[in-house]
């Protein structure tokens, strides 16, 4: 009778891990370089993603130092499926299906810093905000779609669906308030969300998140 109670417990508590959870003003925080620590996000696409927005706040004093991911989303078909990541000395790296673009970083790069990039499938326009402000437009991908399949990872970069990390790409520091959706946002609304706003976000949505967490990973009030 013990042991079945043991095993209901552990059951209740693995289920809250990979439960909706409200993450409003926090954070997930990476305290140290690793190969393990990262946050697998949980979402179901019923089609194809032929647009999106992503946005969040990220906060790391890695900038000056080396590369590192933000946001991961890979296929089993494309590991680089979106990918935005920071390479050491060339701004930020926007990638869809595989194929890259570069915006150049406005300023300060070791504060809280809050970015939005969205891309569709009919211009292949790709945009990047910083902090509410635009960078100038970039082609990319035009008349492409992304898997729905999808791993979607925090903390580190994929070089393989849900695998193959790299301790010398990970973020070190907070990452928070991230949100997705199936369209792009319009410059109001994405400075809406710069101050505060959601726009019921129907991809990710921080105020409920399923999301698993392995290795060294810290859930902490923001910073921002």
């Amino acid at each position: 009778m013990e042991r079945l109670l043991w095993c209901f417990l552990v059951l209740i508590s693995f289920s809250s891990v990979l439960g909706q959870t409200d993450l409003h003003k926090k954070a997930f925080v990476f305290p140290k370089e690793s190969d393990n620590s990262y946050v697998s996000l949980k979402t179901q696409l019923k089609t194809p993603l032929t647009a999106f927005t992503v946005c969040l706040y990220f906060y790391t004093e890695l900038a000056p130092i080396r590369d590192y991911s933000i946001f991961s989303y890979a296929t089993k078909e494309q590991y680089n499926e979106i990918l935005l990541f920071w390479p050491k000395g060339k701004g930020y790296s926007f990638s869809v299906r595989g194929r890259e673009v570069l915006f150049q970083s406005p300023g300060n790069t070791d504060a809280p810093t809050h970015i939005c990039a969205t891309w569709e499938s009919a211009s292949g326009i790709a945009e990047l905000w910083v902090n509410g402000k635009p960078r100038v437009r970039k082609s990319l991908q035009k008349g492409a779609s992304l898997g729905t399949d999808a791993s979607i990872i925090l903390g580190q970069e994929q070089d393989a669906f849900a695998g193959a990390f790299d301790r010398n790409q990970c973020l070190v520091g907070d990452i928070g308030d991230v949100n997705m959706w199936d369209f792009v946002l319009s410059p109001e609304e994405i400075n809406a969300v710069y101050t505060g706003g959601t726009f019921s976000p129907n991809v990710l949505y921080w105020e409920e998140l399923n999301y698993e967490a392995n290795g060294e990973v810290f859930v902490k009030p923001q910073l921002w």
